[in-house]
């Protein structure tokens, strides 16, 4: 018998509904703001909602192009990319370098943002921004269904090579994750939400047995 309370639908056949609730439901995400640029030295600033980290050792991140789009071809030309931390500080630059613009566009000056060279890579990282990851690709898949039909998606993978915080937000040799107030794509149209010191709780995690 059908669960009548809930709204249930298969993806290939249509969601039935106003806005696609996949990436409401899978949220908030970080937000993948990705800096990169091409063999020719232009520079290439965008944020991805499809983003997180992987692993510990090395460490890992990695984000997925809804498209083949700059960041993925001058990942792939250079080999190198930082990650910046969105923060609510910087949600407008932000958005902006959210636009599509042609190639041959460097975000960092439609956003009125400093681009700097990294430490170890020679791609730009945002200077606003008080994280930055410094990163070397690791892998870059074509992503597929579960049929093993190529979408146009791209999951790039990056190792973490140098990184740089802001001390303002080391306390006691912990880094303080509400401080800069991050914010996280949340989906719908548009929605975004905010990490606040006052939002956080925390969990130890429990042993065996419970």
């Amino acid at each position: 018998m059908a669960d009548q309370t809930a709204h249930t639908y298969r993806p290939e056949a249509g969601h039935g509904l106003r806005h696609d609730p996949f990436n409401a439901i899978v949220g908030p995400r970080p937000i993948g703001w990705i800096s990169s640029r091409n063999a020719g030295g232009l520079a290439n600033l965008a944020p991805y909602s499809f983003f997180n980290a992987f692993n510990y050792h090395p460490p890992l991140i990695g984000f997925s192009s809804l498209g083949r789009k700059d960041s993925v071809t001058n990942i792939l030309e250079t080999g190198e990319f930082c990650w910046n931390l969105a923060t609510k500080a910087l949600a407008e630059p932000m958005n902006l370098t959210a636009a599509p613009a042609p190639a041959d566009v460097d975000e960092f000056v439609v956003a009125g943002l400093t681009a700097v060279l990294g430490d170890v890579v020679s791609a730009p990282r945002v200077l606003e921004s008080p994280v930055n990851f410094e990163c070397r690709l690791s892998q870059c898949l074509q992503l597929t269904g579960a049929d093993g039909t190529l979408t146009d998606a791209w999951m790039v993978f990056g190792e973490v090579v140098c990184v740089h915080i802001d001390k303002a937000l080391i306390q006691n040799g912990v880094y303080q994750t509400a401080a800069p107030h991050p914010i996280l794509r949340v989906g719908r149209m548009g929605d975004y939400v905010e990490v606040r010191p006052d939002a956080m709780f925390e969990m130890q995690r429990p042993g065996w047995p419970v």
